[in-house]
């Protein structure tokens, strides 16, 4: 077995684009009774959710859709900065450059495989 270049160590959110984020939180938390572990805005205008059945490891994240995007899985690392490289030097298709949104944002990147599958690292302690 050939030594792993990535630092992930976990599936650590599931990106799940909604019509109604709202609605969509009523689902998961009164009718799943799944909790709710953040709902914040991370930009002007655009609200970040994310639930979990209780005691959970894996979460899902409820983003507004925007006609573009889709289900995208996050995978949880110690290190975004060391991932995006050994990902960009294996030939992956990945971001140029680390997204880096300031105070309170993990450091992240994105990627997509062949098929052109979204992926998501963020780096999580």
């Amino acid at each position: 077995m050939s030594e792993t270049p990535t630092r992930i160590t976990r599936v650590g959110t599931v990106v799940l684009p909604v019509d109604d984020q709202d609605a969509a939180l009523h689902f998961f938390v009164d009718t799943l009774g799944f909790e709710t572990r953040l709902d914040a805005e991370f930009a002007p205008g655009q609200r970040w959710i994310e639930v979990a059945p209780p005691g959970a490891d894996t979460s899902i994240a409820l983003v507004a859709r925007d006609g573009s995007n889709g289900i995208e899985i996050s995978f949880a690392t110690d290190d975004a900065a060391n991932d995006h490289a050994a990902l960009r030097s294996a030939g992956v298709d990945a971001d140029a450059e680390l997204i880096q949104m300031g105070d309170g944002v993990p450091p992240m990147f994105t990627f997509r495989d062949a098929s052109g599958n979204g992926y998501r690292v963020v780096e999580r302690s």
